[in-house]
């Protein structure tokens, strides 16, 4: 009688935990069934949980969306969106199927926000929704493994693997990607990848929607445009295909546990993404169009693009951002608007300085500068003009694709504004008595430092009878450094180059004087040659202050570093050992110097011998690159002082022993071999007894890979350095030293790095590494400047002068 007493009580326990395990069935498993809805903070999980299907908000006030996203990512996760433009106020709407066996999304009030529009058949049987571990989500009959509808065949701006994008022949619908419109808004933004239904069958490209217009093309017959280290690294493999029904491109990856996505970014760019679970970061695999500023119509009209910059948009002088809120969210495709309207003929002219000059403009003939102001401020249409030797060019409407040029760029835009925004801008501060008194003040001043200057070059002058100003180098005389070196007495060191000599000029200014040996030039170009390097000036290069070319003598003037060069801190143990402050700040600051030779001058100067002897260290120990130009100066020399020179050999890359021509990713190469020096305090090259060495690299990329980053650290520091930059700083070095050019990074990539806006993976070893590894007791080196030759290294004796292309 008890027992049977019990039995109601069971069956509702029993039917409690039916209940119970069934509703965490359906939004812990990776189906909805029909009859079902996913509403609230329910979701659903693919079977092996990577992607998860539920609501997302963004924005402020919020606004809810239906999407797609890595479960495990906690940043930049979602990689589809079902109701893009139309967001829902709250989450209390239900994702379910439908009677005519649609996959839709209902709001409270029972309106659709979105469907899948599948046709249907009042005798559809009964559908399951299905999230696969691919991340597509896919709706189906429950008895049959067709697909009626798919996410895939349906993407946003994310294309992940397995997917694909094309041209579906029979409907003539074009599947594409498309970009958000700002980083809280994923409606349809300007931007697109689609395949050109104009061009061949295997041809995308990257489409502006707003300007009607397309930025670059990429995959033309299956070759990767720009971007070749995608098929020599093996991770994706992509391919196409056509048949009667569709063409398009699909992909895929090599390796599973790799988390990658393609997506079309708010710049218009497009990325190949992958995750790295250490950083907790996405990395940018590559992208196209490499320079975000090459995407057309990026900064809207008035917009000045600069690559350079976090932020790349800036509006031009008289001018603010037409949205300062969207603006704010990375859509700068709004431009800039005027502060002040336009009054035409009391307008005048903003000057732009170092901008390109932009497409759609008009030619005047005109005979001068004065001229061609005149033909725009008449016309009340002419928004700018240009006046180059070229002629006179005119602007009307907006100015679209603005960008700043490289220093030492001429070209000068002027852009109409108005008068009375002129002079808001000068009495916006001070009123108009304040800007006589500073006026008056300058003026004053200005003629005191001309008389300054009228005095110090007197004295120059009277110091050498025969000096000769050539832009900012004085000429010396050959008996004037003799004797201001006391006979070169004082030697402060010496190299492939020539020797170093300390003196004390006229002025008593201490100066560093070297002597070269080996140039052939006539005294003619060589003086032509001095004069364009001694205008380069950075405050990470050491400053050329004169030259001395009589006969046969060459000689070069430089500013006097006390701290002498960097291999004599890091490798001289009786010096006090530097520490890691004043390290990460000689690697950030030659990183710099290094870069403004390579992408900052008129024309790219490969230094083509970085290493600690070549670092100079001031008072304040800030490094100084020096010998940068002397490669274009001693001309088929050069090469035979890089293969004699003790120790070079050490930081030469592999092309240079190839044979293959030599670009600025050498100099790349020879900074990580002096960062993993700079880090280690060791010398890559290790000599023994017997003549063999140990090659420190080897071992210092696996330390990297196996994240012993502190194991490389300088013993005599005592562990004493920043743990996040003493990984940025190793990372670097071997990714600057991988064996392929397309896989170092550009040394304006390492100063972003180094200023963390740009991020670097675990680097790979690179190849050449792992063959020492493997062959190390068959390996011997020598770096002497004997005639020796080395079984892994060979030089050609004219590389640098014959295959490289700088010039100063």
């Amino acid at each position: 009688m008890g027992s049977w007493m019990l039995l109601p009580w069971l069956r509702i326990l029993l039917c409690s935990l039916l209940f119970c395990c069934y509703g965490s069935q359906i939004f812990a498993a990776n189906t909805i069934s029909s009859g079902q809805a996913l509403t609230g903070n329910q979701t659903i999980t693919s079977s092996k949980g990577v992607f998860e299907l539920g609501y997302v908000f963004l924005g402020n006030p919020k606004r809810y969306y239906l999407g797609i996203r890595y479960k495990q990512i906690p940043t930049d996760n979602v990689v589809w969106v079902a109701n893009r433009d139309k967001p829902l106020q709250d989450n209390t709407a239900e994702f379910k199927i439908s009677e005519d066996g649609n996959l839709v999304l209902l709001t409270q009030s029972k309106v659709i926000s979105w469907s899948t529009n599948v046709t249907s058949t009042p005798s559809s049987p009964s559908r399951i929704v299905v999230l696969e571990d691919s991340g597509n989500l896919v709706l189906r009959d429950a008895n049959s493994s067709d697909k009626l509808w798919d996410s895939f065949s349906h993407p946003t701006h994310t294309w992940l693997p397995g997917g694909s994008l094309g041209l579906n022949k029979v409907t003539n619908e074009n599947q594409l990607l498309t970009s958000w419109k700002n980083k809280e808004d994923p409606s349809p933004g300007p931007f697109s990848l689609e395949l050109d239904p104009n061009g061949s069958a295997q041809y995308f490209i990257v489409w502006n929607r707003t300007q009607q217009y397309w930025t670059s093309g990429v995959w033309n017959n299956q070759t990767f445009s720009g971007v070749p280290e995608m098929r020599a690294n093996y991770l994706y493999n992509f391919s196409f295909v056509e048949n009667d029904t569709a063409r398009y491109f699909t992909y895929s990856v090599y390796n599973s546990s790799i988390l990658t996505k393609f997506v079309i970014d708010l710049s218009g760019q497009i990325k190949q993404l992958t995750w790295v679970e250490e950083s907790q970061q996405w990395i940018v695999f590559w992208a196209q169009p490499r320079d975000q500023c090459e995407v057309y119509g990026l900064c809207g009209d008035f917009g000045v693009c600069d690559q350079d910059k976090q932020n790349p948009c800036n509006c031009v002088d008289g001018f603010e951002p037409a949205s300062p809120q969207v603006w704010g969210l990375s859509d700068w495709s709004g431009g800039c608007r005027r502060k002040v309207a336009l009054q035409c003929e009391r307008d005048q002219f903003s000057l732009q300085p170092g901008l390109n000059s932009p497409a759609n403009n008009s030619t005047v003939r005109v005979n001068n500068a004065e001229g061609c102001k005149s033909a725009c401020l008449e016309d009340c249409s002419c928004t700018a003009y240009s006046y180059q030797n070229s002629g006179c060019l005119i602007w009307k409407g907006g100015l679209l694709n603005l960008r700043q040029q490289s220093v030492g760029n001429e070209n000068s835009i002027y852009v109409r504004v108005s008068n009375l925004e002129t002079l808001d801008r000068v009495l916006n501060k001070k009123n108009a008595a304040t800007v006589i008194i500073g006026v008056s003040v300058g003026s004053v001043l200005a003629i005191l430092v001309i008389i300054w200057l009228l005095v110090w070059i007197f004295r120059k002058l009277s110091s050498s009878q025969d000096s000769k100003m050539q832009g900012m180098l004085v000429s010396f005389r050959y008996k004037d450094l003799q004797t201001a070196t006391k006979n070169f007495s004082d030697k402060l060191g010496g190299g492939g180059f020539g020797s170093v000599f300390k003196g004390t000029l006229p002025d008593s200014s201490v100066v560093a004087v070297k002597k070269l040996e080996g140039p052939r030039q006539g005294e003619k170009q060589f003086r032509t040659e001095v004069s364009t390097i001694g205008t380069i000036q950075h405050v990470n290069l050491v400053r050329l202050r004169g030259f001395c070319s009589e006969g046969m003598k060459r000689l070069l003037v430089y500013d006097f570093m006390q701290n002498g060069s960097l291999d004599f801190h890091l490798f001289n143990f009786n010096s006090e050992p530097l520490n890691w402050r004043t390290r990460y700040e000689i690697a950030v600051g030659t990183a710099r110097g290094i870069s403004y030779l390579h992408e900052k001058c008129r024309d790219c100067i490969i230094h083509c011998d970085i290493k600690p002897e070549n670092i100079l260290l001031d008072a304040q120990f800030c490094p100084k690159v020096a010998d940068f130009g002397l490669a274009k100066l001693l001309g088929r020399e050069f090469s035979r002082v890089l293969t004699t020179f003790r120790g070079t050999r050490g930081y030469l890359a592999p092309e240079w022993l190839s044979g293959l021509p030599i670009t600025a990713k050498a100099d790349v190469y020879s900074y990580g071999m002096m960062l993993l020096e700079l880090i280690s305090g060791r010398r890559n090259v290790e000599h023994s007894e017997d003549g063999k060495v140990g090659y420190f690299p080897t071992w210092a990329a696996n330390k990297i890979l196996e994240s012993e980053e502190f194991a490389l650290l300088d013993p005599r520091l005592g562990g004493e350095a920043d743990v996040g930059e003493l990984t940025i700083a190793c990372r670097i070095a071997i990714w600057c030293i991988q064996d392929e050019e397309n896989s170092r990074p550009s040394m304006g990539q390492v100063v972003q790095v180094f200023e963390k806006l740009l991020e670097f993976g675990k680097p790979p070893v690179p190849r050449s590494l792992q063959v020492l590894v493997s062959h190390q007791e068959n390996i011997v080196f020598f770096s002497d400047g004997s005639d020796r030759s080395s079984k892994l290294q060979t030089t050609d004796s004219s590389t640098c002068q014959a295959k490289s292309s700088f010039s100063v």
